[in-house]
């Protein structure tokens, strides 16, 4: 049955009842127009549960008048729900991102309505979601009923995220740019730390990382590496410089050889331009690009993270401050551990020595009361600050101690002798 074709956002959604369960499609993909109506048409609904990772543009969704009437349910925070978490007024889900597929096509977290973005559909009505695979595509399989919003500006990419006209309930065109992140500015901190994470990659690693500052310097202080492949979860505007300059072709990988593996990108408009019917791009489930037993297969992973605390025994917290959700979990786990069984694979957590503008040391003799351990002790690698490389791989607590204190910033190293002394017993 063809979908039906609405003249308005506010028509596409209006199909969307009380008590639903709705999933939207997240990072540069969210869809703006369709979650703009749904926060009108909320107030005339109740109970409605959204769930979301990183949405991009969808503060609508965050006014308050909206309680009662919708509540959002994240497997990862952003800027649009990040005080709703933190005030109890939004619900955190810790989960690794490798998983959330999997909770929805086993039935535990059952879904009514998908809300996508996608490209117009080919001459076979076949639609792409586009720049943004991750967990919708699993969405869309198990949702009841799926609105979309067809844009001519979402590039049509290669791999997983293929989903036919016809699967849709209702459909809204209209033409609108995707949200956009250039390449971060690199601060002297930032670059410090990417010259230090730069020395521990090898030329043929296969490379996962992030986007934002010190993923961005790494990237740019690797322009004199070769045979660099890319198996990530996410990939920015610093990715497709080292492609352009071909120390990125991927040749050395075992999984998808001569091809970039990604779950989704965010960036700039030349980075959907590239993506745009690349078949050297290919966008795949997140399950299958964050699958420990998948991420191994090809030989030298190097996974590049970062955190917002690391204590004296190599403890990760990455998703809350203290008790104040920040993030999520996220692939980060999924990535260390498959770094840690590929041959040759290393694991990398990058952070700022200070927070707080100079005043608090990310370095703790202690996490902070409540903070997630996103990351144990168990797992980490290297630990790298601005002022250097730690590697905990193997080491005792007072070893891994007296290597963190060396790479904290100079006015807390002698704080956290003491304390490392007082809370824990070891002489460092």
């Amino acid at each position: 049955m063809p979908p039906i074709i609405c003249n308005t956002a506010r028509e596409a959604v209006a199909l969307i009842q009380s008590g639903e369960t709705l999933w939207t499609h997240s990072m540069g993909a969210t869809p703006k127009l369709l979650l703009d109506a749904l926060a009108e048409h909320a107030l005339t609904r109740q109970d409605l549960t959204l769930l979301q990772l990183h949405t991009e543009c969808a503060e609508s969704l965050s006014d308050p008048r909206l309680k009662g009437h919708l509540r959002h349910r994240c497997f990862f925070g952003g800027l649009p729900t990040r005080l709703l978490l933190q005030q109890g007024d939004a619900d955190y889900v810790p989960i690794f991102l490798s998983e959330v597929p999997k909770l929805f096509r086993s039935g535990e977290q059952p879904i009514d309505t998908a809300i996508v973005q996608v490209s117009p559909p080919d001459k076979h009505g076949i639609c792409s979601l586009g720049i943004s695979v991750e967990a919708t595509l699993a969405a869309c399989q198990v949702a009841g009923k799926i609105i979309a919003h067809i844009n001519p500006c979402m590039p049509r990419t290669h791999g997983d995220g293929f989903i036919h006209y016809d699967k849709f309930a209702a459909v809204f065109e209209q033409s609108m740019p995707l949200p956009q992140h250039p390449l971060a500015a690199s601060d002297e901190t930032s670059l410090a730390i990417g010259r230090h994470v730069a020395k521990l990659v090898r030329d043929g690693d296969c490379l996962q990382m992030g986007i934002g500052a010190i993923p961005d310097a790494v990237l740019s202080c690797l322009s004199d590496h070769k045979d660099l492949g890319v198996h990530t979860e996410l990939f920015s505007d610093g990715v497709l410089n080292l492609v352009e300059q071909g120390v990125i072709n991927n040749s050395r990988k075992k999984v998808h050889p001569g091809k970039l593996v990604t779950g989704f990108a965010l960036g700039s408009q030349r980075l959907y331009d590239y993506v745009d019917d690349n078949p050297s791009v290919v966008f795949m489930d997140i399950e299958q690009v964050n699958d420990t037993s998948i991420i191994r297969k090809n030989p030298n992973v190097m996974a590049i993270n970062s955190a917002l605390q690391v204590d004296i025994s190599g403890q990760i917290c990455a998703d809350s401050l203290g008790t104040r959700i920040y993030s999520g979990v996220g692939g980060q786990m999924d990535f260390i551990r498959g770094a840690g069984l590929s041959e040759g694979g290393r694991s990398v957590i990058a952070l700022p020595s200070t927070a707080a503008g100079g005043k608090v040391s990310r370095i703790a003799s202690v996490l902070s009361p409540g903070a997630g351990v996103v990351t144990t002790r168990a797992h980490v690698h290297y630990i790298v600050t601005e002022y250097g490389a730690a590697n905990l791989r193997g080491k005792s607590l007072r070893e891994r101690a007296r290597a963190l204190i060396d790479i904290a910033h100079p006015d807390f190293r002698e704080q956290l002798c003491k304390e490392t002394f007082d809370m824990w017993g070891l002489r460092v």
